[in-house]
C-alpha cells in the first residue's frame, strides 16, 4: 500500500526529539507521502520548512486554525499569503470555526475565516478545513463565497449524519481520522463513512493527536504519529465493507489529485 497522510501536525515540540525515526517508521508503513498540517502564524513557517528538507515526501498548508483566530492581523494575512506562494504549500488552512471550545472569540473566528477563504479565492488552492460545533455559521460563511471557491476538505469529520450530508452536497471532501476508533465518541462513524464517495474521501492522523483506541498494544506515551495511518484505512475499509488495499488506493489517489502531488 501507497498511503498519504493529508494532516500531520509534524511541527509539534512532541516531535523534536525524534522526527526523522516518526518519518522512517512511516514510510516503512507504506505512508509516502504527508501534508503538514500549518495551523497558526508560528506553525505554518515551520510546515513549509519542513516540506522543503524532505521534497517529494512532506507538503505543507498554511493557515490559521479558529483556536488562533485572535493573531490574525493584516501582518498575518500578508504572511500567509507569502507562504502560499511556494509550490511546497498545497493548501489554505488549517482554518474553519471552533465553538466547542472558544479559545478565541466567535466574532475573530469568523473574521480570521474569512480572511481565509478568499487568499483561497485568490491562490486558487484548495482548502484544508476544521469545524467543531459551529455549522450553520461555518456554512453560512461558506456560502458567502459561492462559486469563487476551489476544492475543500473537511478535515478530521467527526460529525453527524446531517452535516456529512451537507459538505457532500457541496462537492467537499471528507477527511477522516482515529476518532473513527474511539467506541466512546466515533461508533457513529463507523456507517456514516459508507456514504463518502471514493473520489471524495481521504485518511489522515491528525498526529500527534487522535491516536487509534484500537491499536494494540498502545504506546505509552500516548502519542499519535503518522505510521498508524495503516491501522486506520483498516479499520476505514472494513466499516465500508472493501478490501483494505481499494481503500488504500482510492483514498491515496483522491488525496493526489486534491492537493495536485506528484507520484511518490
Amino acid at each position: 500500500m501507497q498511503l498519504i497522510d493529508i494532516g500531520a501536525n509534524l511541527t509539534h515540540d512532541s516531535f523534536d526529539h525524534d522526527r526523522d525515526a516518526v518519518l522512517q517508521r512511516a514510510r516503512e508503513a507504506g505512508v509516502s507521502q504527508l501534508v503538514v498540517t500549518g495551523a497558526s502564524r508560528e506553525h505554518s513557517p515551520k510546515a513549509l520548512a519542513l516540506a522543503r528538507k524532505h521534497p517529494g515526501l512532506l507538503y505543507a498548508t498554511a493557515g490559521v486554525h479558529p483556536h488562533h483566530a485572535t493573531e490574525y492581523t493584516a501582518e498575518c494575512d500578508a504572511e500567509m499569503r507569502a507562504l502560499l506562494s511556494h509550490s511546497e504549500v498545497v493548501a489554505v488552512g488549517e482554518c474553519g470555526l471552533d465553538y466547542f471550545r472558544d479559545f478565541s472569540p466567535r466574532p475573530a473566528q469568523r473574521r480570521a475565516f474569512e480572511q481565509q477563504l478568499q487568499i483561497a479565492v485568490d491562490t486558487r488552492k484548495p482548502l484544508f478545513l476544521h469545524q467543531r460545533d459551529a455549522h450553520a455559521d461555518f456554512m453560512s460563511t461558506m456560502r458567502n463565497f459561492d462559486g469563487r471557491l476551489g476544492a475543500a476538505v473537511v478535515h478530521c469529520f467527526t460529525g453527524t449524519r446531517e452535516e456529512l450530508f451537507d459538505y457532500l452536497d457541496q462537492d467537499w471532501h471528507i477527511g477522516i481520522t482515529g476518532w473513527l476508533c474511539d467506541e466512546r465518541r466515533g461508533q457513529h462513524l463507523r456507517e456514516l463513512v459508507r456514504n463518502i464517495p471514493a473520489d471524495r474521501l481521504m485518511i489522515e492522523t491528525d498526529a500527534p493527536y487522535l491516536l487509534p483506541r484500537t491499536v494494540k498494544p498502545a504506546p505509552s506515551h500516548r502519542r499519535n504519529e503518522p505510521m498508524y495511518l495503516a491501522h486506520i484505512v483498516e479499520e476505514l475499509a472494513r466499516d465500508r465493507g472493501e478490501d483494505v488495499a481499494v481503500t488504500a488506493a482510492n483514498s491515496s489517489a483522491t488525496a493526489r489529485a486534491f492537493f495536485r502531488l506528484p507520484a511518490a
